[in-house]
């Protein structure tokens, strides 16, 4: 388990982390989401000991990680796949890791067998690698100490459709042990597939803590609007914007609208005199979820207009 306690981390003026107080458990797959600066990054890096907090607490299975005697036995992650020495071969640098953890050699050809590294792939040298393989090799790093906390971040980039669906697997495999598995990603699709349980922040602040299928159902329907007359269409998102609902672009003369229903939508539109080629309630989603969640916490908000050359 993962548990943080009033976690704070400032850099100078800027509050990274902010009193951040979550349990991520044990037997799930845990995503860990926010938008860019939100303080995930810096909340990883804390629960690993890389940061040192400005107050408050991480913890692993009730130990910090300066504290654990045998780290990659605690706690495995993958953080930046390209920290490697690019001269040295994937399974060199497993060894390393391995000798300095007192890993037998042999797990780290059950975990290159485990990511589908075969002996080519990790013969070559890091520079060799591909993006989608280095995470691979990340993944193996991560898994080398059989422990029982693992923690990916981003794991899936650079890796192609059936890598996806593979880290997918792995996942919710390793959860099914019994194990704590935290993932931050961006993509809210492969999370929403993913995630047993979902924990978000804004601005370095907790703003949920729940069951992935709970976050998407408080989002409720989401209503689609097409119209050929965009600059009227953007009059009618900002009045919906005002009244609270929030409105994403999906293109030139298209509103995504999340808060709202599809009366209200028609009836803003028709005081307008605003033009309706479509207007249609959807499914709810994670991504419309998340967007609902995190739009007070968006540090470079985008514009529901099109863009201007």
């Amino acid at each position: 388990m993962i548990t943080l306690r009033a976690l704070t981390k400032r850099f100078g003026e800027t509050t990274a982390v902010d009193e951040l107080t979550v349990d991520i458990g044990p037997g799930r797959v845990t995503g860990f989401l926010g938008p860019n600066g939100a303080g995930k990054s810096t909340t990883m890096r804390l629960i690993l000991g890389l940061d040192r907090p400005t107050g408050g607490q991480a913890l692993i299975g009730g130990q910090p990680y300066r504290k654990l005697r045998r780290p990659l036995h605690e706690i495995g992650a993958l953080l930046d796949a390209r920290t490697l020495h690019p001269a040295r071969s994937g399974r060199a640098h497993l060894s390393a890791m391995a000798a300095s953890n007192g890993i037998p050699d042999r797990r780290v050809e059950e975990v290159l067998a485990t990511v589908g590294l075969d002996d080519r792939a990790a013969a070559k040298p890091a520079r060799a690698l591909s993006l989608g393989m280095g995470q691979r090799l990340g993944i193996a790093g991560a898994l080398l100490g059989d422990p029982p906390v693992l923690m990916f971040d981003e794991p899936v980039n650079g890796l192609d459709p059936d890598g996806v669906r593979w880290i997918r697997q792995l996942s919710r495999s390793l959860a099914a042990e019994g194990r704590t598995v935290l993932i931050s990603s961006h993509l809210m699709s492969e999370m929403q597939q993913t995630a047993d349980w979902l924990v978000v922040l804004g601005q370095g602040r907790l703003i949920a803590d729940a069951p992935t299928a709970q976050v998407i159902a408080g989002s409720g329907l989401a209503v689609r609007v097409r119209s050929p007359r965009p600059t009227e269409l953007a009059a009618l998102a900002d009045r919906l914007t005002a009244a609270g609902a929030v409105v994403e672009s999906g293109g030139t003369g298209e509103l995504t609208v999340t808060g709202s229903t599809v009366e209200r939508v028609g009836e803003l539109a028709y005081e307008l005199g605003v033009p309706l080629h479509e207007l249609a309630s959807h499914e709810a989603s994670l991504e419309r979820a998340f967007m609902a969640l995190t739009a007070d916490h968006v540090e470079y908000p985008a514009g529901t207009g099109g863009a201007s050359a």
